[in-house]
């Protein structure tokens, strides 16, 4: 299945001179979404993920069929005050600031098996601070996975040593 059948390319979002990869029309095709997560369940089994852990809020998307499949965990990687237990946190600079990310304290046993799941691999940034927090709870990243990969940003470069997996890429 052609996957980019599915993506509405729109010109001039959020500001003028970017082009917008909608993945909403994606979504509201059944077969369409049900192959894109089976194509991340099929990464989840090869790199052996224990754990499936997504960015807020296109991560929970795609992240939460991949472990209800598997029937192994979903950790939601947040922003500041949104989760209620003890958090670890992580700032980190963006193209235009900075932003924040939470997890909740206890979400990553040592040692145990992470996939990081998104809908779009851009600069790599979000990821790359994902994969940091991840790391200082003791767990090991075994896997990146995006719908989508920007391949002009250099997002993968962020991710070197990593497997990453795109299930289409534009430039």
């Amino acid at each position: 299945m052609d996957l980019k059948n599915y993506i509405a390319t729109i010109p001039d979002f959020p500001q003028a001179g970017i082009l917008f990869r909608d993945i909403t029309p994606l979504m509201a095709d059944g077969e369409a979404f049900a192959y894109a997560c089976n194509e991340l369940i099929d990464f989840a089994r090869q790199v052996g993920a224990e754990v499936v852990v997504g960015p807020e809020s296109r991560g929970f998307i795609f992240g939460c069929p991949v472990s209800s499949e598997l029937k192994i965990g979903f950790v939601p990687v947040r922003k500041p005050g949104k989760l209620p237990r003890e958090t670890v946190s992580l700032k980190y600079d963006l193209e235009y600031g900075s932003n924040e990310l939470h997890m909740h304290a206890d979400s990553i046993k040592k040692g145990q098996k992470v996939l990081i799941i998104d809908d779009l691999l851009a600069t790599g940034g979000t990821v790359d601070a994902t994969i940091k927090l991840v790391e200082a709870m003791g767990g090991e990243v075994v896997g990146c996975a995006f719908l989508i990969e920007l391949t002009g940003l250099k997002g993968r470069e962020a991710l070197k040593g990593y497997n990453v997996k795109s299930l289409m890429s534009y430039e």
